[in-house]
């Protein structure tokens, strides 16, 4: 039992769109590239991976989607994820739907039917579609009069907890024109119950704010839910709230007092209590502890708070077993947590995977999406400790080059921490050989870099190796994965010790003589472009070239135009802007434009609500203006948020990108001219 949804995660993170009018020729099929010895862009565009999964009870079938890219040469759209279906006894892997994407994949209870949210061709809505095992035409479960957001099946496969969100509110005015009042009139989520065994009364569910969670007790008798004050991103952050109602009339029976971040919700198997994966105070910067507490509600207490990671999903599986999936510095732990004790019993540590998500079958057969160095995600099954991949889409990586992959460790230079990182060589490096570097700073700062798969439309990776670049992934305090202490590290410390362990990253590769001093650049975004903006202008002399996407300038003007205001203060900055305007001044690119040296590219979503695009044009203004003698170009766009969704934009950024750096950071040379403006294309010859 699971609960579904399409919620896209909100983390600090990254993502970008171009509306560069782009000379659209043929796209090159991948089949075409087996000749290719190197990753390319081309390439990159063309990857499928798996997203999620949900393994059957009896553990016979695993229902997972594979996203598969639109071509960029055609149409500028998402990827779509498409339902496919393995079968653990034959080893057979079939596709389910594939007319349109879908999410939120589930067995049905007591059904041997797969269930998912899809939007079909010409639909105006999303709806919940069901599909037997025996695969046919997927049909109608729930068609909502607008579109049903998330799910969760009662035990019985009977009942229905779904969400909508509300009907906006619109003008009665009789005008052709209807302005639009900022942060009112935003529709809330709400939840509804209904027993589809029977025409029964669709149950609406009458709490204030909006639903973001839902979880079915062992038996139904209770449902356990979470509710933010409003739709806003900040109050979905920082504001959730755990309320259990009965699962007849849904009224509250228990409030749970829980602070911070909360990213789900799981039962006992008696009904009794409940695991959250959640913040350990309002504070933590992310949901990554196992917090308990009773199912009449309470404070909850952590379980295992010294644990040196970060636990990425939960299930509570047996009373005194939970079992979990985290993240340990740069490897990914499955294991098993005695909810009393804390004691935990691993059953797979993978150093070169990257696990995003696992599911377990009444068989203890565990299911788990993961990558590695050489592959993107795809579908794996853990038995009895061992590990077998399922699934392998992108044959034709097989006949690709790869730079070899490491992890690093470092010392920070206040002595505080051992630093860990990953280093990416240039394929056929000699050792002994100094290299171009490229630095790509990760999101957040509450994320972290696994060693698995490192290469996508804004993360060189593979694509810099098979230029000859190495590239660098550090893993700078208050990044995940290392514990509380290690998060808090970080917090009011805005681009200090933080970013300074960045460049002792570098100046360890320099030390060993991997890195040429003369040729390090950096990119990243959100709060990696936070720190090419920083390692541009503060740290300017270091660094040769630099790329920001969705990044900040200038903190002053970023608290007042991010949709997060009180999550920057409460788990980064930790003390209000207005009782220190020179301090966070002072910690902002835009201040030290005076030393800026270094050949700038700037890239942002132009509806980007996170981190305004502004902050990006008010960098680009003062380096025009200030240093009119260093190269800078800023490229917006348009439709594209908080990081590029979509294919045609996606390409576009990676061969800008990897441009930007053949021109000033391959080189050295930082008086080189500029590359033309237009996107470079890619003919097909055939």
């Amino acid at each position: 039992m699971h609960w579904k949804n399409t919620f896209v995660t909100r983390t600090g993170g990254l993502v970008l769109t171009t509306g560069i009018n782009l000379f659209i020729l043929f796209f090159v099929l991948p089949n075409q590239f087996l000749a290719q010895e190197v990753l390319t862009p081309e390439l990159v565009a063309k990857l499928q991976s798996v997203g999620s999964s949900d393994i059957s009870p009896d553990g016979k079938y695993i229902a997972f989607t594979v996203s598969v890219p639109s071509d960029p040469y055609k149409e500028n759209e998402s990827a779509k994820n498409y339902l496919h279906v393995y079968d653990t006894e034959t080893g057979s892997v079939k596709p389910y739907f594939t007319r349109s994407g879908v999410h939120a994949v589930d067995f049905r209870p007591q059904n041997l039917t797969i269930t998912f949210l899809a939007s079909k061709d010409g639909d105006s809505k999303t709806v919940l579609y069901e599909i037997p095992m025996d695969g046919g035409e997927a049909t109608v479960v729930k068609e909502f009069e607008r579109s049903i957001s998330s799910y969760a099946w009662h035990p019985s496969g009977e009942k229905l907890f779904f969400t909508a969100y509300d009907k906006k509110e619109i003008s009665d005015v009789d005008m052709p024109y209807s302005a639009d009042i900022y942060e009112e009139n935003q529709p809330l989520q709400k939840g509804y119950v209904e027993d589809l065994s029977q025409d029964g009364e669709l149950h609406k569910i009458n709490i204030e704010g909006t639903l973001v969670l839902a979880e079915w007790s062992p038996d139904g008798d209770q449902l356990a839910i979470s509710v933010a004050p409003s739709s806003g991103v900040d109050d979905y952050y920082m504001f959730q709230k755990v309320k259990i109602l009965d699962g007849e009339r849904f009224e509250i029976k228990g409030e749970v007092e829980n602070e911070g971040k909360l990213g789900q919700i799981s039962w006992s198997p008696d009904g009794e209590k409940l695991a959250l994966k959640a913040a350990a105070d309002i504070h933590d910067p992310t949901d990554g502890r196992i917090m308990l507490v009773s199912a009449r509600g309470g404070k909850p207490r952590i379980i295992d708070r010294n644990f040196k990671g970060k636990f990425e999903e939960i299930k509570w599986i047996e009373e005194d077993k939970i079992l979990f999936l985290a993240s340990k510095g740069t490897s990914s732990l499955i294991g098993k947590m005695n909810p009393g004790t804390g004691e935990k019993e691993i059953l797979f540590e993978g150093k070169d995977f990257s696990i995003s998500s696992i599911d377990i079958a009444e068989s203890e057969t565990i299911a788990l999406v993961a990558s590695t160095p050489l592959h993107p995600y795809e579908l794996f099954l853990l038995e009895n400790g061992t590990v077998e991949k399922v699934t392998n889409h992108n044959l034709w990586l097989k006949d690709i080059e790869f730079g070899k992959q490491e992890v690093i460790e470092y010392n920070s230079r206040d002595g505080k921490f051992v630093l860990e990182g990953i280093l990416i060589y240039p394929v056929d490096y000699v050792e002994g050989k100094k290299v171009p570097i490229i630095t790509l700073v990760h999101g957040g700062p509450e994320s972290h870099h696994l060693n698995g798969w490192l290469t996508s439309y804004s993360m060189p990776g593979q694509m810099a190796a098979g230029k000859g670049y190495a590239v660098f992934y550090p893993n700078y305090r208050g990044s995940t994965g290392r514990g509380i202490e290690f998060l808090y590290s970080s917090q009011g410390d805005l681009a200090g010790s933080e970013f300074d362990d960045i460049v002792d990253g570098v100046d360890f590769l320099i030390e060993r003589g991997i890195a040429d001093e003369d040729r390090i650049g950096v990119t990243g975004g959100s709060y990696g472009g936070y720190a090419s903006a920083w390692m541009s202008t503060y740290y300017s002399e270091r660094f040769a070239a630099a790329v920001m996407f969705v990044g900040i300038s200038n903190n002053l003007s970023k608290w007042g135009t991010s949709d997060i205001p009180e999550e920057l203060f409460l788990v980064h900055a930790r003390e209000r802007i207005w009782n220190d305007w020179e301090g966070y001044l002072k910690r902002s690119p835009v201040y030290y434009v005076d030393r800026a040296q270094t050949p700038l590219l700037i890239m942002h979503g132009a509806e980007d609500t996170r981190v305004y695009p502004g902050q990006s044009l008010e960098l680009y203004r003062h380096m025009k203006v200030r240093k009119p003698e260093v190269p800078v170009r800023l490229v917006w766009y348009p439709g594209e948020g908080h990081g590029n969704r979509r294919s045609t934009a996606r390409y576009d950024y990676s061969l800008r990108l990897l441009r930007w750096f053949d021109t000033y950071l391959m080189t050295g040379n930082k008086n080189a001219p500029k590359p033309d403006w237009q996107a470079p294309v890619q003919k097909n010859t055939k």
